[in-house]
């Protein structure tokens, strides 16, 4: 899919540069703390803004990877969420299955078409690159998220995993989306 204007929206699609660090990083921080609050605890939420610095410069050495593909999208001129996408490293995934590790938006953003240009996007720039299937891992109790890749076709999977994080843990289940020609032009709104 080229780059450029979402169709009928203020919604603008491009691959985010090393010089995009600094926005991802806080687009990043922002969109954990408002999509997790009450589902995560909220001291290591509001911890996350010290983090920053370093955040930005893991962002400008990720943003040089070649094998990872970061989608920024801008609405009306303002960064309002970012998509990153790259070769699943899950132990069962093949050559062929990539993984959307992250989409977060500027709460401002939310229901206004931006989390599903960035999809559209990603998933097509994902099949355009030759991969047939694309996983992602949600928590289980993100119901918001989970309704938002249900709508656009993505189902689970079957497959969950535990993570011990400083204090807390947290319960993952993963979603997948087969890129084949028709299923994927239904999900993705396409032609």
């Amino acid at each position: 899919m080229p780059e450029g204007e979402n169709a009928g929206a203020r919604v603008h699609v491009r691959r985010a540069g090393a010089d995009d660090a600094p926005v991802i990083a806080h687009l990043h921080v922002r969109g954990w703390q408002w999509a997790y609050r009450g589902l995560l605890p909220d001291a290591y939420l509001d911890g996350l803004s010290d983090d920053l610095p370093r955040r930005v410069e893991w962002w400008r050495s990720m943003l040089r990877e070649e094998s990872k593909w970061t989608w920024i999208a801008e609405m009306d001129g303002d960064s309002a969420g970012f998509a990153d996408t790259f070769r699943s490293w899950d132990n069962d995934a093949d050559a062929a299955t990539a993984m959307l590790g992250a989409i977060y938006l500027e709460q401002s953003a939310a229901r206004q078409g931006v989390g599903r240009a960035l999809m559209t996007h990603a998933v097509c720039n994902l099949r355009e690159r030759g991969f047939s299937t694309v996983t992602l891992w949600v928590l289980d109790t993100n119901t918001r998220a989970r309704r938002f890749y249900e709508a656009l076709g993505w189902h689970t999977d079957g497959t969950t995993k535990t993570e011990q994080r400083p204090g807390f843990v947290v319960h993952e289940v993963r979603y997948r989306l087969s890129l084949g020609t028709e299923a994927s032009t239904r999900e993705t709104g396409g032609p």
